[in-house]
């Protein structure tokens, strides 16, 4: 109840920072990152409200501005459409149509669809369907998400009391459940064929991060104020129904993964490393997991870094560590997020504070990755893009 209260005293741009993915929202460069799913196309918020648009097979990169287009907090790409892209703004959510054909380099705010209701702002999260036909938009003061039908511009909302608000929204690829996490120590997750929810309550504080395997199956999230992963594993939703209740759901959250800070010996010297999780990215083969650690800013030598683990689902699930990514002194991640279509293994996309956009290629090897701990390898940035 308590954090519940601090989340209302906070102002919209408060909340934005509060509640984002982004490591230190306020004062980063970049405020959102989105990959295109189908095309080698990503956009990127930048901290003056403008929004890029880089193509891999054009030299035109559009900006898109709008008066409504305030502290961006989230944005995602519609599936199954080149040219839709959905922005969560501090008053309003923004569905820009832009024709990935065009030339011109500022489309006109005419091309951008505003979706507002009224007590739901500011938005902090969004998460469009895997079939695109639906839009769910997130805010820390609003207890109801949104279910937007966008083609029709109208909204059902999603209610449950307790937990505050919703901060962070995740759909899972096969579709079939929703991730809602509140201001508060406790989540939902909602299945989304009878959109019945479960209540989960966490120990010390919200869940500040989550993502899907890609089947769906299993969640992974971490807990602010805790310095692990869990795991929470679902049946498959086609189970019976009880009653009014779908049986078969997750029976507990299980620890895979310890991150308390531990010192050892690298290239460098001696690092630190571990704490609190800011941000999870599992890549879409499910063979990597990346995760963002905050680091301790009170130590010159515990800065944010970037835990790789290896992921394993069959037949039992794993989670083995295979090193650690970390760039130059003052190079520090800020975001993380995993290509959707790399063939050739997983491309991990990390933003760092400097204002650019690194590519790390992970080839999938199979090897014994503990045996790497704990004199764990390190793989150095390197810059593609500036």
């Amino acid at each position: 109840f308590d954090i519940c209260v601090v989340s209302y005293q906070l102002s919209g741009e408060e909340m934005a920072a509060e509640f984002s993915q982004v490591l230190d929202w306020s004062d980063s460069a970049v405020r959102s990152f989105a990959w295109h799913p189908h095309t080698d196309k990503f956009a990127v918020a930048l901290l003056d409200d403008s929004i890029k648009i880089y193509n891999s097979r054009s030299a035109t990169a559009p900006t898109l501005k709008h008066r409504l287009q305030r502290n961006v907090s989230a944005m995602q790409w519609k599936p199954l459409c080149a040219s839709a892209l959905a922005v969560a703004c501090h008053t309003c959510l923004l569905v820009w149509h832009v024709d990935p054909t065009s030339l011109s380099t500022r489309p006109s705010s005419g091309c951008a669809q505003v979706l507002s209701h009224p007590g739901h702002s500011p938005v902090t999260s969004i998460a469009w369907s895997p079939s695109g036909s639906l839009l769910v938009s997130a805010s820390p003061v609003d207890t109801a998400m949104m279910v937007w039908d966008v083609a029709a511009e109208n909204c059902v909302p999603l209610q449950r009391v307790g937990g505050g608000g919703v901060t962070n929204v995740s759909w899972s690829p096969d579709g079939s459940r929703l991730l809602a996490a509140t201001p508060s120590a406790l989540f939902r997750v909602w299945e989304t064929r009878m959109w019945t929810c479960e209540r989960w309550p966490c120990l010390k504080g919200r869940c500040q991060s989550g993502c899907w395997s890609p089947d769906g199956s299993r969640l992974l999230f971490s807990v602010q104020g805790e310095m692990v992963i869990y795991a929470l594993t679902f049946s498959d939703m086609t189970g019976t129904l009880y009653r009014g209740c779908i049986r078969g759901g997750p029976k507990s959250a299980a620890v895979v993964a310890d991150l308390s800070e531990t010192t050892f010996s690298g290239t460098g010297g001696e690092i630190t490393v571990g704490g609190e999780v800011q941000s999870l990215a599992w890549d879409p083969s499910g063979e990597r997991l990346a995760v963002l650690l905050k680091g301790n800013a009170e130590s010159s030598g515990h800065s944010a870094i970037i835990a790789v683990f290896k992921t394993r689902s069959s037949p039992v699930f794993e989670l083995l560590p295979c090193g650690f990514v970390r760039g130059e002194a003052g190079a520090e991640p800020r975001l993380i997020q995993f290509h959707p279509h790399f063939q050739h293994g997983a491309l991990l996309t990390v933003v760092i504070i400097e204002c650019r956009f690194l590519f790390i290629y992970l080839f999938f090897v199979e090897v014994n990755c503990l045996s790497l701990h704990p004199s764990l390898k390190y793989c150095k940035y390197q810059s593609i893009l500036t």
